[in-house]
């Protein structure tokens, strides 16, 4: 550009010289001329600059927007690599769950029907109370402590129990439905004489703690007591008797205080130990799966609260889940009133047992009982003799709309225990009526606690002074001779 300028103003000179040489024109207008010539040229220059400016800025943009592009495109290539890199990894890890799902239900399915399979039988047509045992076997066995595990009867309490907190088994029994019951003297505790607890308490109050608030005859009635006796309704009614007057709480306390004593037929045993350690376990291990415990004895209802509050079963057993032989009791001062309605309670007022009786809680009355407070079919019943049959036959009812199964306790140890029964007669005869007989001597490993043995002699006399004695024998007398003049 500088160049073209120069150039221009070289032929520009000689032109102006000419003319000036031909025409004369005034040196002031030449040099005006000359100068005009010159800031043109500049302009020019400058214009020329603004041009080289303004296209080296267009391609400075030029440049910027280009490399603007390839970068947008650079990174929009990489986005979509990035994306399709994604995609691909998503649907692998899709196609990977899919196939572990699909294996995964494949292999539930294949494990459901192999245990379907497993647990058909010809049974299976059959009700769905009938237990297949082979259903809830196990290569871990589960034992009871205190009980010997080739137990046969133990065994099938475990295999009943299993089945029924198994919520897959046909045998399953929801929680609110597993009921058992127990009857206490024989089944849970010793019965055998000189330890059947209320009997035992009868002949201590009458004769040894309280012979001043008993008539004669029932201290004579005492005194007859002997192994072998009959502990049944007429007994009951006299036990009535004897405590008479008495607040519920006072009966209650006095079965506490009764039970501090020792038994003379066992070395280092107060009543309140004679619990069978095995049958303890058998109650705790229900409790533990679930169930509700009653205990339903021929003993009288607060007798057997207080004792079963007092022993080992405490915490499994309520004192609302006791049910036991009734004795009348009414608000203290209407005793002599016909009908409960006839008066009501007040604050302070005292429960007192008037010495009339109601029922002997034995045999049927078993069965009615359990209907009457608990409401339906237990589905375990343990007992030790005839009169708990009615109450262990109400569970094995067909009826029952669960599976049920019953255990009665022979007392065939006689080295340990008192027993005197015969296990091979007994345990025929029970099993013919349903029952799973449960061998004192070979099922239990431990019948009480450590230190705890029986004793040279089994009965022994009550001791009791001669004014008592002396005062019963002279009413038993009288009485004989009334009888016998009537």
């Amino acid at each position: 550009m500088k160049k073209l300028i120069s150039l221009m103003l070289a032929l520009a000179l000689p032109l102006s010289i000419t003319a000036c040489n031909s025409t004369s024109i005034p040196a002031s207008t030449t040099a005006a001329a000359v100068e005009e010539t010159t800031e043109t040229a500049a302009e020019t220059e400058e214009a020329s600059k603004d041009e080289e400016t303004t296209e080296a800025a267009t391609t400075a943009e030029e440049t910027t927007k280009a490399e603007t592009t390839k970068a947008e495109e650079t990174t929009k290539a990489e986005t979509s690599k990035a994306e399709e890199t994604t995609a691909a990894e998503t649907t692998k890890a899709e196609e990977t769950t899919t196939a572990e799902t699909t294996k995964a239900e494949e292999t539930t399915t294949e494990a459901k029907t192999t245990a379907k399979e497993a647990t058909v039988t010809e049974s299976d047509s059959t009700e769905n109370k009938v237990i297949n045992f082979d259903e809830i076997r196990s290569e871990k066995t589960v034992t009871i402590p205190e009980w010997d595990p080739s137990s046969k009867a133990m065994q099938s309490l475990v295999e009943f129990v299993s089945a029924s907190v198994d919520e897959n088994s046909k045998s399953y029994i929801p929680v609110k439905d597993r009921i058992a019951v127990f009857d206490m003297d024989g089944t849970l505790t010793c019965e055998t004489f000189f330890t059947y607890y209320d009997t035992c308490m009868f002949i201590s109050y009458c004769l040894e703690d309280h012979p001043d608030k008993v008539s004669d005859d029932l201290k004579q009635a005492a005194l007859e007591l002997k192994p072998g006796y009959t502990a049944g309704e007429a007994l009951a009614r006299k036990f009535a008797k004897a405590y008479a007057g008495m607040t519920v709480k006072e009966l209650y306390d006095y079965a506490v205080e009764f039970g501090q004593k020792k038994t003379p037929s066992f070395n280092n045993m107060r009543y309140l130990d004679g619990f069978y350690l095995p049958m303890v376990e058998v109650v705790k291990y229900l409790y533990d799966n679930d169930y509700t415990i009653y205990v339903v004895s021929g003993t009288e209802r607060t007798t057997t609260r207080a004792i079963v509050a007092n022993s080992p079963i405490s915490e499994y057993v309520s004192p609302s889940h006791v049910i036991g032989t009734e004795f009348e009791v009414k608000v203290k001062g209407n005793e002599e009133v016909p009908s409960n309605m006839d008066f009501k309670y007040k604050n302070g007022d005292e429960l007192v047992l008037t010495g009339g009786f109601i029922q002997k809680n034995l045999n049927a009355n078993k069965t009615i009982w359990i209907e009457r407070e608990i409401g339906q079919y237990p589905v375990l019943a343990f007992g030790n003799s005839g009169s708990d049959t009615s109450m262990m036959n109400y569970a094995l009812d067909e009826r029952n709309p669960y599976p049920a199964q019953a255990y009665i306790v022979v007392a065939d140890d006689d080295v340990r225990e008192w027993g005197t029964q015969k296990w091979d007669e007994k345990s025929a005869d029970y099993e013919k009526q349903g029952y799973i007989p449960i061998s004192m001597k070979n099922d239990f490993v431990n019948i009480y606690p450590e230190g705890i043995t029986r004793a040279d002699v089994q009965y022994h006399e009550p001791e009791v002074n001669a004014a008592v004695t002396e005062t019963a024998e002279t009413s038993a007398e009288t009485t004989a001779e009334t009888q016998k003049a009537a």
